[in-house]
């Protein structure tokens, strides 16, 4: 790899089966339809925790030309959600540092199926994302903030001049910014997902915190998005900050749910798109919203 590239994408991939399924088709996918970024390197950061890929998989990877990254964890790591994902985010980061002028931080579960150009960020654009695809435990925009989000906001000391409308991905309704940690888009030397998992870190153990958690399980689930949306806020100005458009991310698990009027009538007009294990489902070529040659395609690449 030359000394810096305009990109790099980077992802996890955990030696599970399905896992293993959704990091193959991510990677396919990037090389059959990321046009002029489809030779971008791929890094795949592989948590170590008493199993291995199995060499399909790794040999699969390596003719993919993907860089496999072992990363070390704990039983501790495990205990709580997304944890693992956020220390290998901020691991990519740290090592992407001058060596690209973007690192894309994608969900294992993304598929490309155009060229994602929105990845190269404007300039004067220190960060790229999309919103959240729901709103759940996120902020009414027009209701008084709650107990949890003051927390958020006091323990990542969030301007209240930085807070602005956004609108979730299949839904109306406007929410306070609330960032989905699938898609981002990173300069590395802005140090922000290191910064991310230090915040995290310091706050998630917090007594306050645990009461939201036994209230309501989602709490656990999302603090770490939570967590990130006070750290960008807290970095950086709206100005600086570049949403993608509505074609990246779309959620595909959640595609009966759009209610925005915008919902794509097949995934080929989408330039990157999540999933819950689509295939899983044995039936999941005839209720998939795509043309045949893109259901084949997807067939020929799964494990």
């Amino acid at each position: 790899m030359p000394k810096q590239v305009r990109l790099i994408f980077a992802s996890t991939v955990f030696p599970t089966g399905s896992y293993e399924t959704s990091a193959l088709l991510l990677a396919e996918s990037i090389r059959a339809f990321a046009g002029s970024l489809s030779n971008t390197p791929i890094w795949h950061l592989v948590p170590d925790y008493g199993r291995q890929l199995t060499d399909t998989t790794k040999d699969r990877l390596e003719a993919l030309n993907v860089t496999l990254i072992p990363i070390k964890t704990s039983q501790e790591d495990l205990q709580f959600p997304f944890v693992v994902e956020l220390h290998a985010a901020a691991w990519a980061e740290s090592m992407a540092h001058g060596k690209t002028e973007s690192l894309v931080w994608l969900g294992t579960n993304t598929v490309v199926l155009h060229v994602p150009k929105d990845f190269l960020l404007s300039n004067g654009k220190k960060f790229g994302h999309r919103p959240v695809h729901v709103t759940l435990v996120g902020s009414r925009y027009y209701e008084p903030l709650d107990p949890f989000w003051t927390l958020i906001y006091r323990h990542c000391n969030v301007p209240e001049s930085r807070v602005f409308p956004m609108t979730p991905h299949v839904e109306k309704t406007l929410i306070r910014p609330y960032f989905n940690s699938g898609l981002l888009v990173t300069r590395p030397e802005e140090r922000l997902l290191q910064n991310w998992r230090d915040k995290f870190f310091s706050m998630y153990q917090d007594s306050s915190f645990r009461e939201f958690y036994r209230l309501d399980e989602r709490y656990a689930v999302f603090m770490h998005q939570a967590v990130l949306a006070g750290v960008i806020l807290s970095a950086f100005t709206r100005s600086e900050l570049q949403e993608l458009p509505p074609t990246y991310n779309y959620p595909l698990h959640l595609y009966d749910e759009d209610v925005t009027g915008q919902r794509p009538s097949s995934l080929e007009e989408l330039v990157t798109f999540r999933h819950e294990a689509f295939y899983e489902d044995p039936e999941w070529s005839s209720r998939m919203p795509a043309k045949e040659t893109l259901k084949r395609w997807i067939a020929e690449k799964l494990l």
